[in-house]
């Protein structure tokens, strides 16, 4: 999942970043309302980290815009404003979720798994196809009993496809998920990935869609 940070104490932001990166997701970072909204209007994210205090527009302003021109991208609040009328404005605003710094990296994905799940109309924890099993919250899978070992973009990789087994996502769509601004990626990157995740799980388990595409194919 790619997400947006917006965040302009450098300290918290870095850690974040750092964090979040380690565990698996690609993060841009905004330092200021300005620039997150031009990354909103530029990039597709599948989630904001929303700071309120930022210079040039502030976090409510900028989710206001948001919503105004109906995009449902989901929103954490990350604030040190922790008074009720600060969380009920930042609900009421359009936020996903509420959080009041300072918090642990480990309630704060927790909290995006939910929203995550909510978004997607889930209510279960781990994502199942055919005897493949995958715990996002403990970054493990299993086929039928066996746990197979995945590397950080392996495992990000294999997400992103069993959200929805039924879709064709292109390269450029996992390219655009999996990567940030800063990171460097050669043109054939997703394409040794999904091998190295065939050896891993059958080679029947990602169906190359020709000139659309991967999904999730047979799991033997």
């Amino acid at each position: 999942m790619r997400i947006l940070l917006v965040e302009d104490d450098t300290l918290i932001g870095s850690g974040l970043q750092q964090g979040l990166q380690h565990e698996g997701f690609a993060v841009d970072w905004a330092r200021e309302g300005n620039a997150a909204a031009l990354a909103l209007r530029t990039t597709s994210y599948g989630l904001v980290l929303l700071d309120l205090g930022l210079p040039e527009q502030d976090g409510l302003s900028l989710l206001a815009r948001l919503r105004q021109r109906h995009d449902d991208t989901p929103v954490i609040i990350i604030t040190a404003r922790d008074g009720v009328p600060d969380r009920v404005a930042g609900l009421d605003g359009g936020a996903d979720d509420y959080l009041v710094k300072p918090f642990a990296l480990d309630e704060l994905l927790a909290r995006m798994r939910v929203v995550h799940r909510r978004q997607t109309g889930r209510s279960r924890t781990t994502l199942e196809f055919g005897s493949l099993r995958l715990d996002p919250a403990r970054h493990r899978v299993w086929v039928r009993e066996e746990e197979i070992p995945l590397t950080t973009r392996e495992f990000a990789l294999l997400l992103e496809l069993m959200h929805d087994p039924g879709v064709v996502v292109s390269r450029e769509q996992l390219e655009e998920r999996l990567y940030g601004w800063n990171e460097e990626i050669e043109s054939n990157t997703i394409q040794v990935h999904i091998h190295k995740l065939r050896r891993k799980l059958g080679a029947k388990a990602i169906r190359n869609v020709r000139g659309v595409g991967y999904q999730m194919g047979e799991i033997d």
